[in-house]
């Protein structure tokens, strides 16, 4: 894959974790960390997704493609009930609002604490791979959650640069992934629904 753009791995630094929400939105970056020398390990914390089958066709995806490079991934623990405690009270909120903005925290700060507990200097998520999502939730939550640790950089890298965006899009469907349209919770779910009996239909995971 031939890239616009060169990354800059805050520090250097080889050692990545890499959060991962879906395999859509990891294809592209998976890829391009590989064909540049780096070798991430994929962290699969996504207490949001209900329900469970879900959870697990989504994971199962992410594996797939993963053992493709021959990159590890380790999966959270699943508490869905914990996640709804970190966004009780925001459940009538929209899609890009503060509800999402927790879940994030809540998410990445898992990965932050596996990332100072096992070695790894830096921390980025394909959750910035998505137009759906707000760039700057997204580094708010990793910069916070990184906040929180000791020995962990944030690295607030733009995974919809460089055609990696169109490079996303492809791999999706060379790869024939399952391609969920919510992002995962109950209320996202709510929220496409919604879109669905109304003028736009998201063509892509949220």
């Amino acid at each position: 894959m031939k890239s616009k753009f060169k990354i800059e791995v805050p520090g250097g630094s080889g050692k990545i974790l890499l959060h991962a929400c879906c395999a859509p939105c990891s294809g592209a970056i998976v890829e391009y960390l590989f064909r540049n020398g780096y070798r991430p390990v994929i962290f699969y914390s996504n207490s949001n997704i209900v329900p469970f089958t879900e959870y697990g066709l989504r994971l199962s995806e992410v594996l797939r493609y993963a053992g493709e490079f021959g990159l590890e991934v380790v999966e959270d623990n699943y508490d869905h009930d914990a996640w709804r405690a970190c966004t009780a009270g925001l459940e009538a909120e929209p899609e890009r609002g503060s509800r999402c903005l927790e879940c994030f925290k809540q998410r990445l700060l898992r990965a932050a604490e596996y990332a100072a507990g096992h070695g790894f200097e830096v921390l980025t998520t394909t959750l910035a791979s998505s137009r759906w999502k707000s760039l700057e939730q997204v580094n708010e939550a990793g910069e916070w959650a990184c906040s929180q640790v000791n020995g962990v950089t944030w690295w607030p890298q733009n995974w919809r640069k460089g055609g990696l965006q169109d490079r996303r899009n492809e791999i999706i469907r060379e790869q024939n992934f399952y391609n969920q349209l919510y992002c995962g919770c109950e209320f996202s779910m709510r929220a496409v629904d919604s879109q669905r009996t109304g003028s736009e239909e998201p063509s892509e995971a949220l």
